[in-house]
């Protein structure tokens, strides 16, 4: 996409899945650390549309001579789910902002969502972007919580300091989703993956209360374009439970980046370093695929998460401020 010319009008309509590709391209240019691609955006807005909560689900655009400038991205999300909750992004490519392109959509993102009887709005945007954040206060927002992103340089790491970490306590096993399916099957292996996770993610931090997440809901992140099976690594029990897990994905269009999920012990396993084991195997497993860089993101309250990146040498980048209106 060329930088959007700032003399001519615009206009706004509502996107369809065709404008995936052009959505990714506007989404890249506003967040380049977290570039985004056309299929993983169809997979998502088609597993929401499709969830059984019956989430809304809801993209504005702004479109200068053919290109895309700005959008509105409203939406419901299954993992913290209420029927007056929607998060909201706006964004305006950088070569358009400044000329009205955010106010029109906010406008119009409002009219929108005054009409659905909206009582609580999220959104945010990163602490380095003063814009950003001048402007959704003036729309009323105020800061809820704020999360780090945090950058292990895979190529710099020294393992050789953590080779007795880097060791389960006696009568637990590693091993990966891809392997656990191959000694159990796919149900029992995503059957004990639900259970472990649904348990850890009870005590992430949120902006709001968990919505419990289905087994069949669940079991569909595993065809997710950036789905990476042998990237999911489980503290195994002798009766086959997940006491820990860690998560690793794969970052569309750039094959040197991994991205963390979940990381967490289930609480009955908790202080005995298993999630330390698991994120120096998930180094390792980096390592060999080739990747440079693993990213995580964790909530400035997650004090223990975030003290144990730092220690592997995982290095904090801008953090997200989530900003809330509203309150159901």
């Amino acid at each position: 996409m060329s930088a959007p010319s700032p003399a001519s009008t615009f206009t706004l309509r509502e996107a369809d899945l065709s404008d995936a590709p052009s959505v990714a391209t506007l989404r890249s240019a506003v967040w380049p650390e977290h570039p985004a691609d056309a299929d993983s955006l169809v997979h998502e807005t088609q597993e929401l549309r499709a969830h059984p909560l019956k989430l809304h689900v809801w993209c504005l655009v702004a479109e200068r001579a053919g290109e895309l400038i700005g959008l509105s991205d409203v939406r419901q999300h299954p993992g913290m789910f209420h029927p007056d909750r929607y998060h909201v992004e706006v964004m305006v490519h950088p070569a358009a902002q400044g000329r009205g392109v955010g106010r029109a959509l906010a406008e119009a993102t409002e009219a929108h969502l005054t009409a659905r009887g909206a009582q609580e709005l999220l959104s945010g945007t990163q602490e380095d972007h003063p814009r950003g954040l001048d402007f959704l206060a003036r729309q009323g927002f105020v800061e809820a919580m704020r999360f780090f992103d945090n950058v292990l340089d895979v190529t710099a790491f020294d393992a050789s300091p953590w080779r007795a970490e880097s060791r389960l306590p006696e009568g637990l096993r590693q091993v990966s989703l891809a392997e656990l399916i191959g000694e159990v099957g796919e149900d029992a292996a995503w059957e004990t993956y639900h259970s472990a996770f649904s348990e850890i993610r009870e005590d992430v931090p949120r902006t709001g209360e968990a919505t419990p997440l289905t087994l069949e809901a669940f079991r569909k992140r595993g065809k997710h374009p950036q789905a990476f099976a042998q990237g999911v690594l489980f503290a195994l029990t002798p009766e086959g439970e997940i006491a820990a897990l860690t998560e690793l994905y794969r970052q569309p269009n750039d094959l040197g980046r991994l991205n963390t999920g979940l990381t967490g012990t289930r609480r009955a396993y908790r202080r005995q370093g298993l999630a330390l084991t698991l994120k120096l195997a998930a180094i390792e497993l980096a390592r060999t695929q080739g990747a440079v860089s693993i990213w995580t993101g964790n909530a400035t309250t997650n004090r223990p998460m975030l003290t144990l990146n730092e220690r592997l040498g995982f290095v904090k980048q801008p953090a997200w401020t989530e900003m809330r209106r509203g309150r159901v």
